[in-house]
This record gives C-alpha cells, structure tokens and sequence, in this order.
C-alpha cells in the first residue's frame, strides 16, 4: 500500500498557445494567475470559461522543475522545498528548482516508479495496462455496469468498477502489445508514469508525486535504480538526486524516418562511490563459489561446501573433532518430527513459489543461487531467518514477477564479473 501524495512536483511548465496568445484577455488571465501562483490547470480552466479557446495552454520542456503551492496539499511546504534547494542563477526569474535531493519508500522499483500505457476517451480511461502476475503486461477494461431491473438504474458498484481483460477483434488475448494495438499505432494510447519519492526535510505524512510520459526517462530511472540495488541491495534510505540533463534523443516520424532532437530528460544520480565498490577488498566472491554455498534449499542441502583450499571460512559448519559418522546419524534421528515436516513444507513453497516466478529453468536456477547468496551472505542457508526471509522475497515478488527476474538476472550478472 503506497502512502497518500501530499503533493505534485512537474516537469515541466504550460504556455499559451498562439490562438491563446492572440487574445488580450487570456493572456490578462495567464499572468494574473502565475502571479498568484496557481496550477496550470486551474490557469486554463479560467481562460477556457472566459474567450472559449478549448486548449489555451500546452506543455513545454524546460530545464527546471515547477514547484508551486497550488499543486500541494500544505502550500508552505511547496515553498520551503524551493527555498531549501532552490537556485537563483541570475536570469531573472529568481529561484527556481533545478536540482533537488529525494529518498524512495520501497526497494521495488516499479513500486516506486509505477507505469502504465493508457488510451483516454472525453469519459476517462477506455484501455489500460497492467503487470499480471506471470509478469506480462495485459490490456484491462471497465466491464460494462449492470442494470439493476427493479430500479431501472445502473446497480452500484462496491470497491471501484470492474475490471476485465480487453477481448475485441483487436485484442483477442487481452495481451498488452503497442505494435499491433490500434489505439497506440493512432497516438490515442501513450505512456503515463509517475515517480514516488519523498523530500529530506520536507515535513508532510505522504509522498510526493513526479509525473513524466517519456520512455526514456522510465529506462534511465529504471537502469539508475537497478544499479544502486546492486550496489546497496536496497533503495529505501538511499538519497538520490533529481536533475535534468538535455539529451539527444531519436524518434520515428510520420513518414518513417528517424529524426533525432534534443530534450531535457529527468534523470537520477545517487552519492554512492562505485569505484570503491569495485575494490578487491569489497568485491563479492566469484559466482561459483557463491552459487556452491547458497545449495541450501535450492538442493535440499542443509550443509555449506568447503572452499577450493580445503579449508573451512566462518560461513561453514564443520563436525566437531572427534564426533563419527554414527553419532551425527543419531543427532539427525533425534530431531523432532514437527523441524522434519516444517523443512518439507519450506522446500515444498519454495518449489511453488520458483515456478510461479518463472525462474525454475536451469538459468533461473543458477541465477537465483547467487541471488541468494549475494543478499543474504554466505552460508545463509544454515541460517533459519535468513531461509525464511528469502522465501519472504519469493513471496514479495509475486506481485511483480518480471521486476524480479530482471533483478535477479541483474545481481547474478554482477557478480559473475
């Protein structure tokens, strides 16, 4: 369950448009109300009611970020952020937002960066993706209301209106796919993402919302978590930083022919030092030896094997001098029958919880096993909080499968390098 939002910060800022701009008083309203410091909406709303003009107001990309009170639930707080992290850079405009620093609330990124494609219609929302637990992504619908007879009304609806797979001539599968949707090949349908992060000092019981339609910005976001994950093992606690960077980037046009264009682009940086991360004395142990000394369940090993130098580390546990093969048969004898059957109900979810993640394949395997051992430490599978806490992850991940196999191909190549 995300936290309520408490405010919006944008990207970027609306200007009049050229009909707009031809009119003395839409032009009198659009200054009066950045004056007043309301939100873009409420600026076009105004001068629709008053000249008529059905869009006075487009988006436009700038290299700052648009914090105004009106967007806020607490408008002080909107203006302690830009007075706390704002910038005069001497152009005039005073202080403004440029670069500010956030903390994510959750170690999945797509929690805190949820996405989806969305096709409006004048009503609201007519088709929407969404992640299925196989971890496609699937095109959803409102099911039509049902009418009640005796009322001769629309029965009432309890927790939201219901919502269906997309079957039609077009969709007949109710898989998600743009190349073949004719909302998104006509630009009805497009992407709609929004960042959830909260402000260091910045007091207020809730997130702060960022939202974005660029694809790239989702990829660069996407690629900047994933690596402070593997660097960290965690998102939650870490202090990013939100800036803009212009970028050229490259689309197709109407006629087919990639054209390439500059555009301010959010981006993310964190204060982690890679380079000391990559020293030898931090470095993870190859993935063999990893993988070898996480077969706990993954093998139904309980026990870790020993180095390559024969030796024994701190991670293994070694029978003590003296004691014979018949004396650890009578310890394993005596466990109680209730540790035997709670192993076998362990081994029996972890299967279950492998194959509904996609990951039992043999890469998935291998993938995992270091995956394991890399977030747990070695010899984490003679440790019962630690088996535990990984079929907890193993669970958490059910809500989004390709999140997770992505995260943990990612974590296995690491450390494999």
């Amino acid at each position: 369950m995300r936290p309520p939002v408490i405010g919006k910060i944008r990207p970027g800022i609306k200007v009049l448009t050229r009909a707009a701009r031809d009119k003395p008083e839409a032009v009198r309203i659009h200054d009066a109300g950045l004056a007043r410091g309301e939100s873009f909406e409420r600026i076009s709303a105004d001068i629709t009611r008053a000249t008529g003009i059905k869009t006075p107001m487009v988006p436009k990309n700038v290299p700052w970020f648009t914090c105004r009170g009106s967007d806020f639930a607490n408008p002080a707080l909107a203006q302690d952020i830009v007075q706390r992290y704002g910038e005069d850079r001497n152009d005039g405009h005073g202080r403004r937002l440029w670069r500010f620093p956030l903390v994510f609330a959750f170690d999945d990124w797509l929690s805190n960066m949820p996405n989806q494609l969305v096709a409006w219609t004048k009503s609201g929302r007519q088709y929407f993706s969404e992640y299925g637990p196989d971890g496609r992504r699937y095109c959803k619908m409102y099911a039509a209301p049902v009418r009640d007879a005796r009322a001769d009304r629309a029965k009432r609806t309890w927790n939201g209106r219901t919502v269906i797979l997309r079957q039609d001539e077009h969709i007949q599968d109710g898989i998600c796919d743009p190349q073949e949707c004719p909302q998104y090949q006509a630009g009805n349908c497009n992407l709609s993402a929004s960042f959830f992060f909260a402000v260091p000092s910045a007091i207020g019981l809730g997130l702060i919302e960022m939202p974005t339609t660029s694809i790239y910005v989702l990829q660069k976001a996407h690629a900047a978590m994933q690596t402070v994950f593997m660097a960290r093992g965690k998102l939650v606690g870490i202090k990013f930083w939100m800036s803009k960077q212009e970028i050229e980037i490259s689309r197709i046009d109407d006629s087919g022919q990639p054209v390439r264009q500059m555009q301010w682009l959010i981006t993310l940086d964190a204060e982690i030092d890679i380079a000391a991360l990559l020293d030898g004395s931090d470095r993870r142990p190859p993935a063999l030896e990893m993988a070898e000394q996480a077969a706990s369940m993954l093998e139904g090993d309980r026990e870790d094997p020993l180095p390559d130098d024969g030796q024994a580390d701190d991670a293994t546990i070694t029978p003590q001098a003296g004691a014979t093969e018949i004396g650890v048969d009578q310890a394993a004898s005596s466990a109680p029958a209730s540790d035997t059957a709670g192993t076998e109900n362990l081994e029996s979810e972890y299967l279950d919880l492998v194959k509904r993640l996609g990951l039992n394949s043999e890469d998935g395997t291998r993938q995992l096993k270091a995956f394991a051992a890399a977030t747990f430490g070695r010899g984490w599978s003679k440790r019962d909080q630690d088996v535990r806490r990984f079929l907890a992850e193993l669970r958490t991940a059910l809500a989004n499968p390709m999140a997770f196999r992505e995260q943990v191909a990612a974590i296995a190549a690491d450390v494999a390098t």
